[in-house]
């Protein structure tokens, strides 16, 4: 796995590429429920606001009729209403309430050749330990961009065959729920960055196998796993559409696919939410 600089060159980066974008904001899907995401909708002030939800920043993105808070609802949170705070460019603060309904996802078992891949031995586990640090960090990551692109597009040619948020158990053994939508691709399928941005993390990861992170600023990343080739380079910028590598069947895997997660201030969502209504 490989870090440029600790992000350092990633600001102009970011501001050489965004600034070109002048990206027509079609909204994801709103879903309220844990795994889904919240648009809450301000004013339409010259200056962009500030947004934090459960103490992280969220994106905010202008369309035609104001601002927008884009709020990543994790899978873990409970049904109720959740704050959300607000601060105006003038320095004023509000609380916005958030409504988050209950959803049940359903369960999947499968089985996976590798046994070693659902019952990891002792050094697997301190190898598991230091990679999900190295996540978290990037879970963390909230650049500030003019913009962002949020006009995503299927990454791979392919049928879904794994939903998002499903209960799983594998090999007969109950593991966290699936954080992502899986596409049946053979191996070797050309895998495309969703949305433009900046490639944060490549490397080979013990239960994600070959893996590539993108950064789409403000705390929207995605991420696509199992791959069999890495194309490109971290700290390089990527258009959306660009081939970034081949998909594969490496790390924990029943079979040949891609893995395609979509992380909004650090919180899973489901990815269908931001694809085209003919797609999801």
């Amino acid at each position: 796995m490989r870090w440029p600089g600790r992000f350092l060159p990633l600001c102009a980066l970011f501001s050489a590429l965004f600034a070109a974008l002048p990206f027509a904001h079609a909204l994801p899907l709103e879903t309220a429920v844990p795994g889904g995401l919240a648009l809450v909708r301000f004013g339409n002030d010259a200056a962009r606001p500030q947004a934090w939800f459960r103490e992280k920043r969220v994106a905010v993105v202008r369309d035609g009729q104001g601002w927008v808070a884009l709020v990543g609802l994790p899978l873990s949170l409970e049904p109720g209403v959740h704050p959300l705070r607000v601060a105006s460019a003038g320095g004023s603060e509000e609380t916005r309430p958030i409504r988050v309904a209950s959803k049940r996802y359903p369960l999947q078992r499968f089985t996976v050749p590798d046994h070693r891949k659902v019952e990891p031995l002792p050094e697997d586990l301190l190898r598991i330990a230091r990679e999900q640090k190295r996540i978290d960090e990037i879970k963390a990551l909230f650049r500030e961009t003019p913009d962002v692109d949020l006009a995503f597009r299927q990454p791979a040619a392919g049928r879904l065959t794994g939903s998002f948020g499903l209960r799983r158990i594998i090999n007969g053994l109950e593991r966290m729920p699936h954080a992502g939508i899986d596409f049946a691709v053979p191996v070797g399928t050309p895998v495309h960055a969703a949305g433009a941005g900046v490639v944060v993390e490549t490397g080979d990861y013990f239960f994600n196998g070959n893996s590539v992170y993108i950064d789409h600023g403000q705390g929207l990343v995605t991420l696509y796993c199992h791959l069999d080739r890495i194309e490109v380079l971290p700290g390089e910028p990527v258009a959306a559409g660009q081939r970034i590598g081949l998909s594969g069947n490496t790390g924990r895997t029943s079979g040949p696919h891609l893995h395609w997660t979509v992380l909004l201030n650090g919180a899973a969502v489901d990815p269908r939410l931001f694809l085209p209504r003919t797609k999801r």
